[in-house]
């Protein structure tokens, strides 16, 4: 459903987001280890981020990636997609055909609407607190898997 530099970015930013409640900064190469992404690839995706406000890049010796703490009940899953992969995952066809629509459905397409619905739905009711914390208690949730 999401790309692949859409699903590296969710992870690497809940990584950071993590990180940051612990109040670290973390470096590239560290995130890029963690969410399993190769690192060239994992820059261009934070790149993406910090330019459009959901990660703040520190420079120096004693930089790295971080999110500020009062921020994590305000960005919402949907722009880290939005920025990622823009709103094609709200409309694309579910079986990646390109002359789907309302006048020439595919087999899926009035199933895949409520999939679609739903997502957007799950995406811009949650935001990083919510990924994190379940009832005001931290989630410890980062694992290589």
């Amino acid at each position: 459903m999401f790309s692949k530099s859409c699903e590296y970015g969710l992870r690497a930013t809940i990584y950071v987001a993590e990180q940051s409640t612990l109040n670290t900064k973390v470096g590239l190469k560290a995130i890029a280890e963690a969410i399993d992404s190769p690192e060239a690839f994992t820059g261009k995706i934070l790149q993406a981020l910090t330019k459009n406000n959901i990660i703040t890049s520190i420079k120096g010796p004693y930089g790295g990636f971080i999110i500020e703490e009062y921020r994590l009940k305000e960005i919402k899953l949907s722009e880290i997609v939005k920025v990622l992969d823009g709103d094609k995952i709200y409309t694309g066809c579910g079986l990646g055909l390109k002359q789907c629509n309302e006048t020439s459905p595919c087999p899926l397409h009035y199933k895949f609407v409520a999939v679609r619905e739903n997502l957007r739905t799950m995406l811009e009711e949650n935001t990083l607190y919510d990924i994190l914390y379940t009832e005001g208690k931290k989630n410890f949730l980062w694992l290589k898997r």
